[in-house]
Order: structure tokens, then sequence, then C-alpha cells
């Protein structure tokens, strides 16, 4: 190794890759062996150390990986990290460069010569390159993180749950400032991560303020001028006439937003999250589209049909890939419907988007999601928030998320007219029965009714089926033998929350052929309007895979 003057060629050969493979995987190694042995050892204490912190993290990734994500999430440690990859990356390729010294490449044939150099350049490129990719997505997360997030202390959980109220608008032509289209308040349980969905529906009217809100002595009786006063023009009123009351806050609208929402469901509202609807586009295509299972036919505009006036496209039932634009138009489709059938379609999206938001996309589509994400989000969530939201989305996606609309089906249908005239001491009792359901206590309890109430129906098919059976021996004269029942046959279906009736959807044309988008069109060209509102009826029928 040391003295390869006298070696033969094959052997120059073999020594100059085995130093070259020692750089790889044992920085500093090639020096000890072969070239400066105080360098060597520097280099070598730097690669054990970071072979060791790699190693703790990972067992204690295996053991809690909440912590490894907490820690990682900090803008502050990863500016340190970012530094560090820097550092290592230019210390690895000089590495490499004096490997290139210590195998003397004069020594090896003319052709090996051109071999090792390339493979040294290639190698340099692999290692130092990677390291120094590392460091700018580091970098890319930390400048989102700052841009996006806000400073300041931690929240803390009330009651044991954090309640977020997430907004979807945008601010477009002919409008007056923005009005949310969207809004929901996400109550996620601290400890297991279980998620309650509380959708507001925008024509949500006479939503009330608490005392404590700045907005409760300008409306003492909640915000209740009318039809003007649904509760998406809340945002641009404040915006426009009450900005002073929120002294010191960046979005007083957004604020304002949070009054109401607290006044509206009884529950603290610490935080919120505006989404914009361009953004979001932007940000499924980052993650490379979302799948939705879709119970209906769902429409949305698009170009004119040729040689027609209707623009009305179509999405069938079944399983959809979603653009991040086709995403949009499914989560905003409310023609031939209502706002209603909207929120379940938004809250199959947000479960959908849950679910598929995984490390791997992360890793693989990093910095498009973070480019998407300065442009798809503005949250007064801080920066040392983010580890424990993140562990806790983890949690979240494993579990299906608890929902309600405060408005048809769970309160009522659309000619009740709930968001008209709301009962909100209703409201907040069943949004504390469904915030007891999203915990892991809850969740055990409602699998032990459910399960018992599955007992007693099977208990009581079987004495129904005796019954019969002693009623068909006693009249074996004049009826044939009883099949005995099956489990799937006696078992009486769990009713979908707010489905409509399959029986009262069309699904087929009047000559039994299925139901298509051509006919959907045609039938619009010809004004029947009413049969497409009933063929659509269940396209708030979804679920995210």
């Amino acid at each position: 190794m040391r003295d390869p003057d006298h070696a033969s060629a094959p052997v120059r050969t073999k020594r100059a890759f085995f130093l070259l493979a020692l750089t790889v995987f044992i920085p500093g190694g090639a020096q000890a062996v072969a070239g400066n042995r105080t360098l060597g050892r520097r280099a070598l204490t730097v690669t054990l150390t970071c072979w060791a912190l790699i190693v703790i993290a990972l067992v204690v990734a295996l053991v809690n990986r909440g912590i490894v994500i907490q820690v990682l999430a900090k803008p502050a440690v990863q500016l340190v990290l970012v530094i560090v990859l820097v550092l290592l990356a230019a210390g690895w390729i000089l590495m490499f460069i004096n490997t290139l010294q210590i195998i003397r490449p004069r020594l090896l044939t003319p052709a090996m010569r051109g071999v090792v150099a390339a493979s040294t350049v290639v190698l340099m490129l692999l290692t130092g390159g990677v390291l120094g990719y590392g460091a700018f997505l580091l970098n890319t997360g930390r400048d989102t993180i700052q841009n996006v997030f806000a400073s300041g202390p931690s929240m803390d959980a009330v009651d044991g749950r954090y309640n977020i109220l997430l907004m979807g608008g945008d601010a477009g032509a002919g409008r007056t400032g923005l009005r949310p289209d969207s809004m929901a308040v996400v109550s996620i349980d601290a400890k297991s991560g279980r998620t309650a969905m509380i959708s507001i529906p925008r024509n949500l009217q006479n939503a009330p303020f608490p005392k404590d809100s700045p907005l409760h002595d300008v409306y003492p009786n909640g915000f209740d001028c009318g039809d003007e006063c649904i509760i998406n023009a809340l945002y641009p009123t404040v915006e426009a006439d009450h900005a002073d009351l929120y002294p010191g806050k960046e979005n007083p609208g957004a604020e304002a937003m949070m009054d109401a929402a607290t006044g509206i469901t009884g529950i603290d509202v610490q935080a919120y999250v505006l989404i914009d609807m361009d953004g979001f586009s932007s940000f499924i295509d980052a993650m490379g589209g979302v799948t939705v299972e879709s119970g209906g036919w769902v429409p949305y505009n698009a170009k004119k049909w040729p040689g027609t006036l209707v623009n009305t496209h179509w999405f069938s039932p079944g399983t959809k890939d979603f653009t991040g634009k086709q995403a949009l138009w499914f989560a905003r489709s409310r023609d031939f419907t209502t706002d209603y059938h909207r929120i379940r379609r938004q809250q199959c999206l947000q479960q959908a988007m849950i679910n598929q938001f995984k490390p791997s996309t992360v890793l693989t589509r990093f910095t498009d999601i973070m480019a998407a994400g300065e442009d798809l989000l503005e949250t007064d969530i801080p920066q040392s928030q983010l580890g424990s939201f993140l562990n806790l989305a983890n949690k979240a996606g494993k579990t299906p998320f608890k929902r309600l609309t405060l408005g048809a089906p769970d309160f009522g249908t659309t000619a009740d007219r709930f968001s008209t005239f709301p009962v909100y001491s209703e409201i907040h009792s069943r949004v504390d029965g469904l915030l007891e359901e999203a915990t892991d206590a809850g969740a055990r309890s409602a699998a032990a009714k459910k399960s018992a109430a599955a007992a007693k129906k099977k208990s009581a098919a079987k004495s129904s089926q005796a019954d019969q059976s002693d009623s068909g021996d006693a009249n074996s004269s004049s009826t044939g033998p009883t099949k005995p029942a099956t489990d799937a046959e006696s078992a009486v279906p769990e009713a979908i929350e707010g489905s409509t009736d399959p029986e009262a959807v069309p699904s087929t044309q009047p000559d039994g052929s299925p139901i298509t988008e051509k006919y959907l069109v045609q039938l619009e060209i010809n004004g029947q309007r009413t049969l497409i509102s009933e063929i659509a009826a269940n396209n708030n029928e979804c679920s995210a895979p």
C-alpha cells in the first residue's frame, strides 16, 4: 500500500480501486493505510461519528419516530444540518483528491490512468453531490417553513385536543376580497391523532361570537343581518370594516373566522390554515395526484361541447386518479346539487390527501411540494409546532376521520334550511359527542357497541329462524323445506350517514343502457335539469382509498 513502485501493473490497478473504495465507504481509510496517517485519523473520527449518529437516529426512529421528526422539523436544527452537510461534502471531495494523489496515477498503465481518473470524478459527484443536494433540500424546506409558518411558542392542547380552522378560498375576479368557499374545524386528539372534522356550510347564518371576542360587542346577537351575513361574508366584512379590532394581527379576517368558529362549534379554535385554491391545485400535482373513490356523477365546467352552448363535463363514478386541476373541480362542484354535496366530497378529498401524503412522496417530490406549499398555505401555526403536528398527521392517516356537517344531511334535509336557522345548542351537543368518539376510549366504546349490536341482530336472526323452522314443521304438509338464513342474509347493513337511497337515483337510460357523459350532456341540451339532478343526487358519496 505504501510502496507501490516495485509492484506489478495489475497490483497497482487493484490498489487504486481498493483505495477509492475505502474513500467511498470509510472516508479517511485510504489516508490511514497508504497516506498521511494524521489526516486519516481525523477523517476517520468524523466518519465514525457520522455513522454513530446515523445509527442512533435509526434506533430512535424505530422506537419513537416522532422524536426524530420533531427534532428535524426545527428550522434551527435544519440550518445546522445544512452547514454540516456542506462541510461534509467539501471534506469528502478533498478526500478523493488526496486519494488520487496517493494512488499516483503515473504508476498506472496509460489505459488505466483515464479509467481511474474518470472513476474518481464520478465517485466525487455521487458522494459529495448527494450530500450537497441533501443540503439544498433541507435549506428549501427550512425556507418554506419560515415563509409559511408563524414564529412564537407552541400551542397547548385544549381539553386534550388541537382545534384548527381550515379554510379554502380565493380572491378571484369578480370577488370583493377573499371569501372562504369551504370551512371546517379540524379537531385532533393530542395523544392518538384521532381526528374529527366539523364542516361549516358557507351559507350558515347568525354565527355567534364568544364573549371575549372583539366582535361580540359589534354583533351581540351574532352575525345576523340576513342573507348578506352568511358566514363566508364575515372574512371580507372584517377586513374592510373592523380590522382595527384585531391590532397586531396579520390577518384580521382569519382571526374573526376563528372567533366565529369557536362560537358555532362551542370548542376553542386555536389556529387557522388558509388554503389558496390555485395553490391547492399545484400542491396536488406536486404530490403526483390524488386518488378518490367517487360514488356518483360529478359535473364540472370546461370547454363547450362542439355545436352546443353546454360546457358541463362529468366525472363518472369509480376510482379516480385526479390531477390538481381535476381534484379542484371535484372539490368545488355544486352544479345540479347543493353545497352539502360539495362539503362531503371535500371531506373525502382531505382524507385521501392525508392517507396518500407519505414520507416516500415527500422525499421523491420534495422540491415541488415545498414550492407549492408557499403558494398553498397561510397559517398562524407556529414553526415550533410543526414537528408534533407532523407526528399527529402520521397518526391521523391511520384512522378514518369522524365527520359532521352543520346542515344537511346531519341536521335534517336541505329543505329544512337548518343553515339559515341554526340551533347552536343542538350543534354544541352533537360536536361534544363527536369529539368523544374521536378518542381511543371513544373508538373502543363505539366498537364494543357495534359488536354488541351485531351479536344482538345475529341472535335475533337465529331466533327468528328457529321460529320459522318450528312453524315449518307444524305446517310441513302445506309448505316446503325452509332454507337456513346465512349471516349475510340475516345481517342488516349499516346505513351510510347522509347517503342517498340508491333506488331513488337513476342508474340507466330509459332503454336500459348505462348512463354516459354523452347522455347527460344531451339531457342538458334538452333542458331536463331535474332528471340530471336526480342522477347526480348521490355524488356526495365517496371515500378515500
